[in-house]
C-alpha cells in the first residue's frame, strides 16, 4: 500500500540530503546521507556524542541535552560536508503506547479514492487517548469495503461504507514539546517524529519477517523498545523500563567500582551466561574512593562474579519482555521470530540467553540496507538511527505526523487547522 497522509514532510529526491537524529539515553546520534535513487541512499555523514542531560528516555537537563545534540549534529556535518536544517527525529520519551482503532467512513456507492482514505484514517485523532497525549502516527492494518472484509488496498474498489483498522501511537505532548524545543535551540527543526522501536525495526528486520510476523527488541542504554511487525507492518509497540546502564549500575554496586570502570569492566569481561571457566579467571578491579597509585587502588575478583551480576539483571530484563510480550495481546503474531538488537544486545551471549527464556529463535539484528555505514556505525547500537532514515525514504503506509504538528495539534485551533488540510 502506497497511501499519502494528510500532510506528510517533503521528501528528498535523487540528490538530496536527508538526516536523522537519534537522541537516546547513552548516546546521541546524527546520520546524513544522501539519495541515489528512489528509496535508495548513501551514508555520507555520522557523528555521535555521549548523551548528557537525559535519563531513561527523558530530557532532565535542557542545557546538557543541547549540547550532545550539537555536537552529534556538528560532527556529522563536518565529514558530511553539508549543512543540515532538517531532521527526523526518534522519540523514546513521553512512555509511547499502542491502540487499536477501528474507523467507519460513508463512501455513498462511490469509488473508493486516496481522498476517502486519508479521512478514514484522520478519525484517529478523535482518539481519546489522554488528557496530555499527541497522536504520532497512524498504520492502516485494514479495510473491509461493506461486507467484504481483509482487503489490503481498496482504492478503485466500490461500496457504501469504508471501514478502516487502524494502530494508533501516542505520546506525552508535554514530552515531544520539550524535544522539540531542545532540537531548536540547535538551530534544527524535527520534519518528522518516529517512534524507537519503529525506527529499529524497519532497520534490523528483512521483509519476509515484517510479512510472516516478527518481533524486534531493541535493548538501549536506558530502556528496551519492542516492536511487533505483521503483514508488513507495524501492529505493536511496548516498553521494558531497563537496558544496559541497569546493567553498568549493578556492576558498579556489586564490585564497590566507579562507573566508568563498571562500563570498561562490561565490555572488556562480561557475559551474559556464566561459564566455568570463568571461576579460575581473575580480574582487577578499581575500588571507589581510592587513590589511584596506592597498592589497594585495586582489587582481585573471579570474573565468575562480575557475570553473575550481568546474568541476574540480563534474565529480568528478558523475563519482563516475555511477560510484556505475553500481555500485548500480538504475541501470535509473533510466531517463534524474534530479532534482538540495540548496544547491549553485543554482550556475549545475549542470544542465548534470550533463546532459552523467550523460547524463541532469536538473531542479532543489525541495519541491512543502507550503503556507507562503516563496521562500527554499521552495529546494532545503530539500528535506531538507520531506521531514522529508511522511514524518511520509504513510501509510507501512514498518516504522516509533522515535527510542528506534533506539538501543535491540542486545542481548538489546531484541531481546526489540521481538518483544513484534510478535508479542503
Amino acid at each position: 500500500m502506497g497511501f499519502n497522509g494528510a500532510k506528510k514532510p517533503k521528501r528528498p529526491t535523487r540528490g538530496g540530503i536527508v538526516a536523522a537524529l537519534d537522541v537516546g539515553s547513552t548516546k546521541v546520534c546524527c546520520i546524513i546521507a544522501r539519495m541515489d535513487e528512489p528509496g535508495s541512499f548513501r551514508v555520507i555523514g555520522v557523528g555521535h556524542q555521549i548523551a548528557t542531560g537525559i535519563r531513561a528516555g527523558s530530557i532532565i537537563d535542557m542545557e546538557a541535552a543541547e549540547t550532545s545534540i550539537g555536537a552529534a549534529v556538528h560532527a556529522a556535518e563536518q565529514m558530511a560536508g553539508e549543512t543540515i536544517r532538517d531532521v527526523v527525529a526518534n522519540l523514546s520519551m513521553g512512555h509511547p503506547r499502542s491502540h487499536a482503532f477501528n474507523a467507519q467512513i460513508p463512501v455513498y456507492g462511490q469509488e473508493v479514492t486516496e481522498g476517502d482514505i486519508r479521512r478514514a484514517m484522520a478519525h484517529a485523532r478523535t482518539l481519546q487517548a489522554g488528557p496530555d497525549q499527541t497522536l504520532i502516527h497512524t498504520i492502516p492494518l485494514g479495510f473491509n469495503l461493506d461486507a467484504a472484509r481483509g482487503i489490503r488496498d481498496p482504492r478503485g474498489m466500490y461500496g457504501n461504507q469504508l471501514g478502516a483498522q487502524l494502530h494508533v501511537v501516542t505520546a506525552s505532548s508535554g514530552a515531544i514539546r520539550t524535544l522539540r524545543t531542545c532540537v531548536a535551540r540547535c538551530h534544527l527543526d524535527i520534519e518528522s517524529m518516529v517512534v524507537s522501536p519503529f525506527a529499529s525495526g524497519l532497520a534490523c528486520l528483512v521483509e519476509d519477517e515484517m510479512e510472516m510476523g516478527a518481533a524486534c527488541i531493541d535493548i538501549g542504554g536506558g530502556g528496551t523498545t519492542i516492536s511487533i511487525f505483521s503483514e508488513g507492518n507495524l501492529v505493536w509497540t511496548g516498553a521494558v523500563p531497563l537496558g544496559g546502564r541497569h546493567v553498568t549500575n549493578d556492576i558498579a554496586h556489586g564490585l564497590a567500582t566507579p562507573l566508568v570502570h563498571a562500563e570498561r569492566l562490561k565490555a572488556l569481561y562480561g557475559s551474559a551466561r556464566s561459564n566455568p571457566a570463568d571461576e579460575r579467571e581473575m580480574i582487577e578491579v578499581p575500588q571507589v574512593g581510592e587513590d589511584e597509585r596506592s597498592e589497594s587502588s585495586t582489587a582481585s575478583t573471579p570474573r565468575s562474579f562480575l557475570v553473575n551480576i550481568i546474568q541476574a539483571r540480563m534474565e529480568e530484563i528478558f523475563e519482563e519482555i516475555r511477560s510484556v510480550l505475553e500481555h500485548s495481546g500480538y504475541a501470535r503474531l509473533v510466531g517463534r521470530r524474534v530479532v534482538l538488537t540495540g548496544g547491549a544486545s553485543q554482550l556475549p551471549n545475549t542470544r542465548e540467553l534470550a533463546q532459552h527464556i523467550l523460547d524463541k529463535q532469536v538473531r542479532i539484528g543489525r541495519p541491512t540496507r543502507i550503503a556507507g555505514l562503516n563496521e562500527v556505525h554499521g552495529g546494532p547500537a545503530f539500528s535506531t538511527a538507520a531506521g531514522l532514515l529508511l522511514h524518511a525514504v520509504r513510501n509510507p503506509t501512514e498518516l504522516m505526523v509533522t515535527g510542528q504538528e506534533a506539538v501543535s495539534n491540542t486545542g481548538l485551533l489546531g484541531r481546526v487547522g489540521l481538518w483544513l488540510r484534510e478535508n479542503l
